[in-house]
């Protein structure tokens, strides 16, 4: 037995352990070898990529930065020192403040300011973790925050109506932020603060909101006859200009066109007729034109169909057609959305006994958004670039503030430089909706339902 178990231990197989991967095949070299060179047609392809980003590269900061001329009075004065050789960023820096405003008077610039600066305020909440009611949160700086912004852009006096939204929009903003602050601190709501306060916890649920609502009002009351004391200078929405208009108008678009487009695709898979078919046509009717034929429309047929006494401005009716528009692109992205729902979840919910609406937004319509994600933002980006199309209608956005500098006899001739710095600014703005938008994919796991 003993020779046995010898023999045996001898024939057993040792592998020898496993030598490391070559040198050139790992690492920054291993991956410039597979991606870069990995055959001869690539190797050439490679180099060719390689010098045509070298010369486009090194021309532009020899233009933008190197011979670039920082400081001037005039764009005559820009030509005397470099010619064409460099950039003339004098005239950007002298136009800034209009890029931004337009012709918005300098000593109210803190009311665009101010506004900009409630509705990011308004929306911070949604990121923080804690924070509970973030749909109310957001309803409420979507609906109500216009009248308030509004009110801070145009001044001018206030009726009635307007006093009430206004003091509505900031007693939103109040108890909005009192919520969030009771939720980091105490990790209560502010409406289980109110309830308990109130000794309105142990009775029914169905009354424990005449408490909350008590309160609100108490708050509107107060913020009414805090706020019917002030008046802001009016300003025309002629002076409004550059980034400003540009915002302006697309976020109102951004804001309108999802919840829109939300209802536009239910009502074309709608099994009512007449909804079915004013959908159908409203999307395809819009789809069908272009956005420059719309706004040209929205100026100068809309007018001639309302009384003398409705006369809106040529801003909001270029607003009203960008948000008919993109609506009607927004429901197709719905609806591609919800096409992408299995039709099991649609079987699951109804024998769950859920009604159509809470089939629709509790299980439907956020799995649905979840894969629309790419595609809304994608829509969003587009409607953002897309407001440059109101300059043709008249309205000084950024693009046609860029384009004024060159008929200013100061900067007569500069041209290149103001677009140049819009495209950098426009590409800025896109380029944080993307990576935004791919944050949202990767906290909500959109990426990973298919897999």
């Amino acid at each position: 037995m003993t020779n046995l178990d010898a023999s045996a231990s001898e024939v057993t197989f040792k592998p020898k352990p496993s030598l490391p991967p070559p040198p050139n095949t790992v690492g920054v070299v291993g991956w410039v070898r597979k991606n870069l060179f990995s055959s001869p047609l690539n190797s050439v392809l490679t180099l060719l990529s390689l010098y045509v980003i070298w010369v486009v590269v090194s021309n532009t900061v020899e233009w933008a930065f190197i011979n670039a001329v920082w400081e001037a009075e005039s764009r005559r004065e820009c030509l005397d020192k470099v010619g064409l050789s460099g950039a003339c960023w004098a005239g950007v820096s002298h136009w800034m403040k209009n890029f931004i405003y337009g012709r918005y008077p300098d000593d109210e610039i803190w009311r665009v300011n101010l506004a900009f600066g409630t509705l990011i305020v308004w929306m911070a909440p949604f990121w923080f973790p804690r924070v509970t009611g973030k749909m109310a949160i957001g309803a409420s700086a979507i609906i109500i925050s216009p009248f308030l912004l509004g009110y801070l852009f145009a001044g001018g006096e206030k009726g009635l109506f307007l006093q009430l939204m206004v003091s509505v929009a900031i007693a939103s903003f109040i108890f909005s932020w009192a919520h969030v602050l009771l939720c980091l601190s105490t990790g209560r709501s502010l409406w289980d603060t109110i309830v308990n306060v109130s000794g309105f916890a142990s009775k029914a649920d169905n009354v424990q909101k005449y408490p909350v609502i008590g309160a609100f009002v108490v708050l509107l009351v107060a913020v009414f006859a805090w706020q019917s004391g002030w008046q802001l200078e009016g300003q025309s929405t002629n002076l409004w200009g550059g980034l400003f208009v540009t915002l302006v108008i697309s976020g109102i678009g951004i804001a309108v066109s999802l919840p829109a487009g939300i209802v536009l695709a239910l009502g074309r898979r709608s099994k009512m007729p007449i909804i079915r078919v004013f959908c159908v046509a409203f999307i395809e009717l819009f789809r069908s034109v272009p956005l420059i034929t719309v706004l040209f429309m929205a100026v100068t047929m809309v007018p001639l169909f309302l009384p003398e006494q409705i006369n809106p401005v040529k801003i909001v009716q270029a607003i009203i057609a960008v948000c008919i528009f993109s609506s009607a692109y927004m429901a197709e992205t719905v609806r591609g959305g919800l096409q992408a729902i299995p039709k099991g979840q649609y079987e699951a919910a109804q024998a769950l006994g859920l009604n159509y609406w809470k089939m629709m937004t509790l299980i439907v319509m956020p799995q649905a958004l979840k894969l629309m994600i790419p595609n809304i933002v994608g829509s969003f980006i587009g409607l953002l670039k897309d407001t440059t199309l109101v300059s043709i209608v008249g309205l000084y956005d950024l693009l046609l503030m860029l384009k004024a500098v060159s008929l200013n006899p100061q900067w007569n001739g500069l041209h290149t430089e103001p677009l140049f710095f819009g495209a950098c600014l426009f590409f800025v703005l896109c380029f944080i909706m993307s990576k935004y938008s791919q944050h949202l994919e990767r906290t909500l796991g959109a990426g990973q339902v298919r897999k």
